[in-house]
């Protein structure tokens, strides 16, 4: 199978890119400043991400559909506003979260943002489940761009007038070049940002005057200290087939007009959400330097295997090695001590609060 490219290919080798394969698609890991420099830009000014690969699903309908896609998600879709978005899941029977997504209520019905590596799995379920009743689209004439850090407001609102005004985790349609883009004020760095749902052809030069106005391209590797430092999950990593959202430490995501209600894998969550859970996720923070990548075990005092490290970094803001993980529930508690198996050596280390780095969302509105 041929690796895919998007419509920035050429503008990341413009710009020095270290290209690599990410689910199924040729992506900037870095740039000529390397991932420490690119990620303090994005915390002081704004970085630009190329997450295009990324699906952009839009499924058409009325009330039928809302009702129809509440039962699949555990999400309250019929509280939300035209434009107003919601994080939640698709999940499996057993209350495995199959992908994390963002789902936007828009005129005509909502638009989900899938995973890369999830998107066409996610496509047949969704469709399946709701029996080839409305028209979904899996729209690949569409790049998204991602604007996040504190400047991002100044820089984009000079490309687009009046997008500065959007509330968090909200959304709007703008005009450039003469043709229709979707803005959100989202992201996935703990700042305040953008994503720009554009057309491949203007893309390019979309993001070449975001440059010309101050921010710069950022790649994967900073995406990902930005997110662990944020504390949010990546899937396939922190998240997966065998993981409810409360095991994940994401009950705050399922509204709890929704617990008695039924849903894909609602009897599971409604049950660990009365009896508790046996695993959780944390946060990690070793005593020393080491960096603990994901699958490193995690032991307690007596030498006792009692869960495996999912994320690790070296924050670059906090500096300090982060990580986070799923330990035995019994050893959740904040301050805990705990031992990393690194390298055949263990390492001292504590359960710490999430996020590491404290959240900088625009003010207005909370992420539920």
């Amino acid at each position: 199978m041929s690796i895919k490219k998007t419509s920035l290919n050429n503008l990341h080798i413009k710009y020095g890119a270290k290209l690599v394969e990410f689910a199924g698609y040729q992506m900037p890991i870095q740039y000529k400043d390397g991932i420490i420099q690119e990620h303090k830009y994005t915390r002081t000014h704004s970085g630009i991400f190329d997450v295009s690969h990324m699906g952009q699903l839009f499924i058409s309908g009325g009330d039928d559909l809302t009702n129809d896609l509440e039962k699949i998600f555990p999400a309250d879709l019929k509280k939300l506003k035209i434009n107003q978005s919601k994080y939640s899941f698709l999940m499996n029977n057993k209350g495995g979260i199959q992908d994390d997504l963002i789902i936007t209520k828009t005129s005509d019905g909502f638009l989900i943002i899938l995973n890369a590596a999830c998107k066409y799995n996610d496509y047949e379920v969704i469709k399946s489940k709701l029996e080839n009743q409305y028209k979904l689209n899996l729209d690949e004439s569409l790049s998204l761009i991602a604007l996040q850090g504190p400047e991002a407001k100044n820089v984009l609102n000079k490309v687009i007038p009046g997008c500065n005004s959007l509330k968090f985790m909200n959304g709007n349609n703008y005009v450039y070049n003469n043709k229709k883009i979707y803005i959100t004020r989202s992201g996935y760095t703990g700042e305040d940002g953008f994503e720009i749902s554009i057309k491949h052809s203007d893309a390019e030069t979309f993001v070449e005057s975001l440059i010309e106005n101050g921010s710069k391209l950022t790649g994967l590797g900073a995406r990902d200290t930005l997110r662990m430092e944020a504390g949010l999950c990546l899937y396939g990593n922190d998240l997966d087939n065998d993981t409810s959202p409360i095991e994940a430490n994401l009950k705050w995501a399922i509204p709890k007009s929704r617990i008695e209600t039924e849903f894909v894998g609602s009897e599971v969550l409604k049950n660990q959400f009365q009896s508790g859970v046996k695993k959780l996720r944390v946060g990690i923070k070793p005593d020393s330097k080491v960096i603990a990548r994901g699958n490193t075990k995690i032991y307690n005092d007596k030498n006792q295997e009692i869960g495996k490290v999912t994320s690790g970094t070296f924050g670059p803001s906090v500096e300090h090695p982060i990580a986070m993980g799923y330990v035995d529930n019994s050893y959740s508690t904040v301050n805990t001590k705990i031992f990393l198996e690194v390298r055949g050596k263990k390492i001292p280390a504590n359960i710490c609060n999430l996020p590491f780095y404290k959240k900088n969302y625009v003010k207005g509105e909370i992420n539920v």
